[in-house]
């Protein structure tokens, strides 16, 4: 998903951008707020700091929730509300002698039932009549290196091209797209709004699953827009921040819906979620959510034993690995 996207290998900007605390020529986005002036945001390698500091904590773990809805959009009908959006984070950050910042972590996403709340084995889908097994998503490896050019995502096949991380705020220095974020501030109100649009190959193929293939490209997107406290940002004492996010998603329906046989193949699926991150212990974590990791597994509420470097992983390659290709008796 999103953060495990953001950890594609984008080489070492360091020869282009200059050492740590070298700032860039872009104009800070914020004024002061009064807190002690220990981040320059103009500068790549603070802005990679402060990144891991709000997704993750520099020295304990920190485990995040995000939970909400997800609604179709038919023509130009009202969406229709589908199914709750739910899961966790559990991410690690540190700063390497480089000034780079590494992660590692574990996630999961899980859809909910509309009324209770609760985890869904199986859907009725409202427009193919089919009753359909959800797939949840686990990604029990994620991680990798952020350097002080901005990411650009290497999803799909060969021939796909990679995006650009933040495509709409971004500056360019000389072709080089520094690791600048669009922050903002209004008192101690720390904003940051922080973006991924891709276009690739669907991995779900028509010929292995043509219930769960709705083209042959796929284009999602998550969309976040972040709130925090300034003066914790800046003082470099604290090891993480509390944040506050609004999450949105937009793409083509998920694969486990199978609509690739219907005329509403070619619709959009979008999410409207909260994602939050700094409570003590467990207290981002959704009750029921926390409940079925617990007893079901309670692995990924512990972040790798090691830092990994590995490619990302979408859910539509999750679904073309795990779930077997269907028959003509499915």
């Amino acid at each position: 998903m999103f953060l495990q996207s953001l950890l594609a290998g984008n080489p070492s900007a360091t020869h282009q951008l200059g050492t740590p605390g070298s700032a860039a020529t872009a104009t800070p986005r914020f004024a002061s707020a009064g807190a002690a002036a220990s981040l320059d945001f103009s500068d790549p390698y603070d802005n990679l700091y402060a990144f891991g500091k709000i997704w993750a904590g520099y020295d304990e773990p920190q485990v995040g929730g995000f939970h909400g809805l997800m609604y179709g959009r038919i023509g130009d009908s009202r969406l229709i509300p589908l199914f709750g959006y739910t899961g966790t984070g559990v991410m690690q950050s540190k700063i390497d002698d480089d000034g780079n910042m590494w992660i590692r972590g574990k996630e999961t996403g899980y859809f909910t039932d509309l009324a209770s709340g609760d985890i869904l084995d199986t859907w009725d889908n409202p427009w193919t009549g089919e009753t359909v097994k959800v797939h949840n998503f686990y990604n029990p490896n994620m991680g990798g290196m952020l350097t002080a050019e901005m990411p650009r995502f290497a999803m799909g096949a060969a021939k796909d091209d990679a995006t650009l991380m933040n495509e709409g705020t971004h500056v360019d220095q000389g072709g080089v797209v520094p690791f600048l974020l669009p922050f903002d501030s209004f008192g101690d109100d720390l904003l940051l709004a922080w973006d991924y649009a891709h276009e690739y190959t669907n991995p779900v193929t028509k010929d292995k699953w043509p219930k769960a293939h709705t083209g042959e490209r796929i284009s999602p997107s998550e969309h976040f827009t972040f709130s925090m406290s300034l003066d914790q940002m800046m003082d470099r004492s604290e090891p993480t921040c509390r944040y506050m996010a609004g999450f949105s998603r937009l793409s083509q329906w998920w694969p486990w819906m199978h609509m690739g046989n219907h005329e509403y193949r070619d619709e959009v699926l979008f999410g409207r979620m909260w994602s939050h991150k700094g409570l003590p212990d467990y207290g981002d974590v959704p009750p029921k959510v926390l409940a079925y990791i617990e007893k079901h597994v309670p692995e990924y509420l512990e972040v790798p034993d090691h830092w990994p470097q590995v490619m990302p992983k979408g859910t539509w390659e999750a679904y073309a690995e795990e779930v077997p290709p269907e028959t003509s008796a499915a």
